[in-house]
C-alpha cells in the first residue's frame, strides 16, 4: 500500500478526509498539531478518529502558536458568535502553512509522496490559506524544497473537499460510515469536546447536517 499523511484535527473534514484516504488505498499515517488552541478536546477526537478509521499510527507534533498569538484560538480574544466581514479573528497566522510543513517533513521521513488536508474553500470562514491556490501554491514548494523532490519523486497534496460545501462533506461523511459523533468542530469545545452551538464552526456545521438532511449528531453544552 502507499504510504500517506493525512493531517486530522479531529473535526468532521479531517474525518471525511481520512476515510476518504483509506478508501483510496493509501497506509494513513495520522498527523494532529498541538499548536496551543483553545482545548485539547479536538485532540483526543483525533486520537480517537485515527484509531477507528484504521489509520497505521498518529503522531501529535507540539508547535506553540500561543506564544505568538493573533487569533482567538490562540490568545485571549474572545470567539465572535456571528460572522463578521473579512478575514475572521478566528484565523490563526500561518496555521495550514506551519501544519503543512511538519506533514512535509513526516512524509519525507516516511518515504509518502501524497499528503491530505480538509481545507475547504466553499465553507471556508474566509481563511486565506483554505484556497486552492494556497494548496497549489504549497504543492509547488514540495516538490523544490525537498530531497524527495529533488531526486525525482512527485510529491502530490491532496484536498478532496476543496469544492465541497458543508453538506456534501457531511453526505461524503454518511457514504463511507464516519462517526460524527467523534468529531469536534467547535472553536470553544469543553473539556468533554462539548459544542458550544454559537460560534461560526458550529453554525456551519449544524447547517451542513440540516441541508444535507441528515440528523446532527454533535454534542452540545448545555446552556447556563
Amino acid at each position: 500500500m502507499k504510504k500517506a499523511v493525512v493531517l486530522v484535527s479531529g473535526g468532521m473534514d479531517s474525518a471525511v478526509v481520512l476515510a476518504l484516504a483509506r478508501e483510496q488505498g493509501f497506509a494513513c499515517h495520522a498527523l494532529s498539531v498541538s499548536y496551543g488552541q483553545r482545548h485539547t478536546s479536538e485532540l483526543a477526537a483525533a486520537a480517537e478518529l485515527a484509531r477507528v478509521q484504521g489509520a497505521v499510527e498518529h503522531k501529535v507534533v507540539t508547535v506553540d502558536l500561543r506564544s505568538i498569538g493573533g487569533s482567538a484560538l490562540t490568545a485571549d480574544i474572545d470567539v465572535p458568535e456571528t460572522a463578521g466581514q473579512g478575514i475572521p479573528v478566528t484565523y490563526v497566522p500561518a496555521r495550514n502553512t506551519i501544519m503543512l510543513s511538519i506533514a512535509l517533513g513526516w512524509a519525507e521521513v516516511l518515504g509518502a509522496d501524497d499528503l491530505f488536508c480538509g481545507v475547504n474553500a466553499v465553507d471556508y470562514s474566509g481563511y486565506p490559506d483554505c484556497r486552492p491556490e494556497f494548496i497549489a501554491a504549497f504543492e509547488r514548494l514540495a516538490n523544490l524544497a525537498t530531497k524527495a523532490g529533488v531526486e525525482g519523486h512527485s510529491l502530490r497534496v491532496h484536498a478532496p473537499l476543496m469544492r465541497l460545501g458543508k453538506a456534501d462533506i457531511a453526505r461524503e461523511g454518511a457514504r463511507l460510515g464516519v462517526d460524527f459523533s467523534r468529531t469536534v468542530s467547535c472553536y470553544q469545545a469543553d473539556a468533554e469536546g462539548r459544542a458550544c452551538g454559537r460560534c461560526d464552526a458550529c453554525r456551519l456545521r449544524a447547517e451542513g447536517f440540516a441541508a444535507a438532511g441528515l440528523a446532527d449528531p454533535t454534542r452540545y453544552a448545555p446552556r447556563g
